[in-house]
């Protein structure tokens, strides 16, 4: 094992709590494991537990780049014949793995940087004693300005050659998935951290819908989904979630409280809605409220804007068209920041509200909002469609995979249900033919009374 200067100072003063919760940001942090690693002591800690775990996490650390499991741990453990100190390292991991959630590990981490680079800075001042001595300037230069690199951040990005093993490792975006299995398969799972979804539609289509939606399977699948409405208030919204889940119409879910509560108690995710007053909501308003979240563990694991055309931009522009760009690239720097995927929902020109496929040239007010987002999906249903409940999803800009393609969908909003389909799809080919028939339906309901009305005029 690597040799360790033993003249150094050690955390005693700090507590043994203290200690315990730089062990469990040590064990479940690798970037932070990584910054510390060149002035890691295991001379730091009181307890020789507490030495054994950075002693063996350093090694491992060095051969393997990852913390080691506890399954690494109890292998090790077993090559110790001290039975008194494997019941002290137990203990000690039981301990560290407590604290891994507490509010302050961020200051524990400054605070023990802070310490341990002052030991590296006196470490070196001690050693230049005898090179001062020696005549050595250059070394002691050398010695001092080592010391006073150590600790700082190691994260340079992804080296392409040297990290290969890590891209092929596995999965390389954690994603949240829609639960609409054809978009899923578009774009590689679902929307990652960093990542930006827009649903784009006219207005009265069903954009909020869609949008708690995605919710609604984020929560089902045990995730916790941020709600934010700028329209509606956050009773109305829990109502459609309540309709999504039963089937129940909002209107009809008060008198059904036992079949309500019973659907509650049965989702393992959480969901929690917000309202803001629409144009009142900036960045920050939604970046404070998600670190109140997140101080009393509420961390979400989706964010859902409904949505960002009623926003406003951080700074004032000198146009709207300027100012919804911003705010798109500020939601998706959000994103990037907090490790958080978001959906949000964009309107599009009036003009577009009988377009079988709407492209991203109908997208009111700024293209922009195209550019920064990672995945736009258009929602189109012409009067046929919203008598049938059918649509059509069409994938405007994909980061991950294929766009340019058309997805059936199945659409009625008063049940909250929203189902997409792949076009080769048993389903999705009859609603295929559903929309055909709808179409051709109205064509000739209107084209006889266009004759009937040609009729009555010939008659006068």
């Amino acid at each position: 094992m690597t040799q360790f200067d033993t003249t150094v100072d050690n955390l005693a003063k700090y507590g043994p709590t203290f200690q315990a919760k730089v062990l469990a940001c040590i064990l479940s942090s690798q970037e932070f494991l990584q910054q510390s690693l060149d002035v890691l002591n295991p001379n730091f800690f009181e307890s020789d537990a507490g030495k054994w775990i950075i002693d063996n996490t350093i090694d491992y650390y060095t051969s393997y780049k990852a913390i080691p499991t506890l399954e690494v741990f109890k292998v090790e453990l077993e090559k110790e014949k001290d039975d008194v100190l494997k019941l002290a390292v137990k203990e000690q991991l039981r301990t560290a793995f407590q604290r891994k959630n507490d509010d302050d590990l961020k200051y524990v981490q400054d605070s023990f940087l802070d310490f341990a680079k002052n030991q590296a800075l006196k470490s070196a001042i001690i050693k230049s004693v005898d090179l001062l001595q020696m005549g050595k300037y250059t070394d002691i230069k050398g010695l001092v300005d080592s010391a006073l690199k150590a600790g700082q951040p190691k994260n340079i990005g992804h080296d392409w050659k040297a990290d290969v093993q890590v891209r092929l490792a596995g999965q390389t975006r954690n994603t949240v998935p829609t639960g609409w299995d054809a978009i899923d398969t578009l774009i590689g799972g679902g929307l990652a951290a960093g990542e930006l979804g827009v649903i784009a539609a006219p207005s009265g289509i069903g954009k909020s819908w869609a949008l708690a939606t995605i919710g609604a399977m984020a929560a089902r699948m045990g995730k916790r989904v941020v709600y934010y409405t700028f329209e509606l208030n956050e009773k109305y919204v829990g109502l459609r979630y309540d309709t999504i889940y039963t089937g129940i119409e909002s209107t009809k879910i008060p008198d059904n409280p036992a079949l309500v509560q019973n659907m509650v108690d049965s989702i393992s995710g959480d969901i929690i809605i917000k309202y803001y007053p629409p144009k009142a909501v900036t960045i920050h308003t939604i970046r404070a409220h998600i670190d109140h979240l997140i101080a009393n563990k509420l961390k979400p694991d989706i964010i859902i804007i409904d949505y960002a055309d009623l926003m406003r931009a951080s700074e004032r522009s000198d146009s709207r068209h300027e100012e919804l760009g911003t705010i798109y690239v500020e939601i998706r720097g959000m994103s990037g920041e907090l490790g958080i995927p978001v959906w949000t929902a964009s309107q599009t020109q009036r003009s577009s509200i009988q377009d079988e496929i709407i492209e991203a040239d109908k997208i009111a007010s700024s293209y922009e909002k195209i550019m920064n987002a990672d995945l736009v999906i258009s929602l189109s249903r012409k009067l046929e469609d919203k008598a049938n409940n059918t649509g059509r999803a069409h994938i405007m800009k994909n980061r991950f995979g294929p766009d340019g393609i058309t997805l059936p969908v199945y659409m009625n909003t008063s049940l909250g249900k929203i189902e997409i389909f792949d076009e080769n799809s048993s389903k999705g080919m009859l609603l295929k033919k559903q929309m055909q028939a709808g179409e051709s339906l109205l064509k000739k309901t209107l084209a006889k009374k266009f004759a009937d009305l040609h009729s009555d005029i010939l008659d006068e």
